[in-house]
């Protein structure tokens, strides 16, 4: 066994992020404090939307993304198999049923040309999954949600600072949803953020979040159902201090993703990441997909020697409650499901060194 050990993520954490924790500590606000409205402000901004909501994860942005645009009992909503299990599980939790439809197999995003087969008269949204740190083909998909008047929901928890023809992703629907996971390209520990243009969609989300309360209500009344979903001080001002250097950040990653790219593209038997036109990508992973049908050797043999990596992503349809609920089975969806048996994810992090690179697909290349 190698004594390296190479994760396959890692955050970037640096002195001003570690100030900014501190400061909230010697104040008076552990959470609901200025910095909570700061964030929101700020990541608002970066991405030039109206209005933010930080929430306690991605999942729970999800959730009440979900719950604002009340989707419910009855309703169906159009995303993609090839995704992680919370933009479904967002979905179930209201009583709403995710119609999956496949993915483009260049991009691993869902395939536009595929939604419109699967609308019914009980298709209220389509939820967007921006995988892997870019886009979907966003202008199709927002033609077919005017033409049928279906909403948008965007999961950009993966993909962001990524955009598609200049516009950010999270942008384009009813509400977009962001996740800060410390393997993401930026990090508040856990938690998550909700924009929207809608002013009304982001009071609700700030209600629902927080027991249900409004600001400047009793304090112990709640006008609605709402839940726990807050994000706390500590996280908010890791979140500020990460975002000042999120361009940055998303620079060195691509630096990353472009050795790479070096090593790997030239080996038959791997497929490098492609890059769909009109979008930029701020690589939350690095995934290759292996074509010789030795993915789980090479997770194994990689392992041996100090590096770690992830078979990204499992297909949601064939995990097992989904396979009991629904009863999906292997080759509802093709594409999709071809590309989950090949896919692995390399090590992706802020100050990966170039030797480290090397190590890895030189290792990678004798599987």
């Amino acid at each position: 066994m190698s004594s390296i050990k190479i994760p396959v993520a890692k955050p970037y954490i640096d002195n001003a992020d570690r100030e900014m924790v501190v400061s909230v500590l010697q104040s008076d606000f552990l959470s609901g404090g200025p910095y909570l409205e700061k964030f929101e402000k700020d990541f608002a901004d970066f991405l030039n939307s109206r209005f933010a909501c930080a929430v306690s994860s991605g999942t729970a942005g999800l959730h009440l993304a979900v719950k604002a645009l009340d989707i419910g009992d009855g309703d169906e909503v159009i995303t993609s198999p090839f995704s992680f299990i919370a933009s479904s599980n967002c979905l179930l939790y209201e009583g709403a049923r995710p119609v999956f439809v496949d993915i483009e197999e260049t991009t691993f995003n869902i395939n536009p040309k595929k939604i419109e087969g699967a609308i019914t008269k009980k298709t209220k949204a389509i939820l967007v999954v921006h995988i892997f740190g870019q886009t979907a083909q966003m202008d199709e998909i927002l033609t077919i949600a005017k033409k049928h008047r279906l909403k948008i929901i965007e999961d950009a928890c993966e993909s962001v600072g990524a955009s598609f023809k200049g516009k950010m992703a999270g942008t384009f629907g009813n509400a977009g949803v962001f996740a800060f996971y410390p393997n993401k390209q930026m990090t508040t520990g856990e938690g998550g953020m909700i924009v929207s243009n809608s002013k009304k969609l982001l009071e609700l989300a700030k209600s629902l979040r927080n027991q249900g309360r409004n600001n400047g209500d009793n304090w112990l009344e709640s006008k609605i159902l709402g839940y726990n979903y807050r994000l706390d001080e500590m996280s908010a001002a890791l979140g500020i201090s990460q975002l000042k250097k999120l361009d940055w950040i998303i620079k060195e990653r691509r630096k990353v993703a472009d050795m790479y790219y070096n090593e790997l593209s030239d080996i038959p038997w791997i497929t490098t990441p492609s890059i769909g036109k009109d979008r930029t990508h701020t690589w939350f992973v690095y995934v290759v997909r292996i074509c010789n049908g030795k993915r789980d050797l090479a997770v194994e043999k990689l392992a041996k020697n100090g590096i770690e990596t992830r078979n990204y992503l499992p297909v949601i349809h064939l995990q097992p409650f989904m396979r009991k609920m629904f009863g999906y089975k292997e080759g509802d969806f093709p594409i999709a499901e071809k590309i989950s048996k090949e896919t692995l994810a390399l090590p992706m992090f802020v100050g990966l060194a170039s030797k480290d690179i090397k190590y890895i697909c030189d290792k990678l290349k004798k599987v």
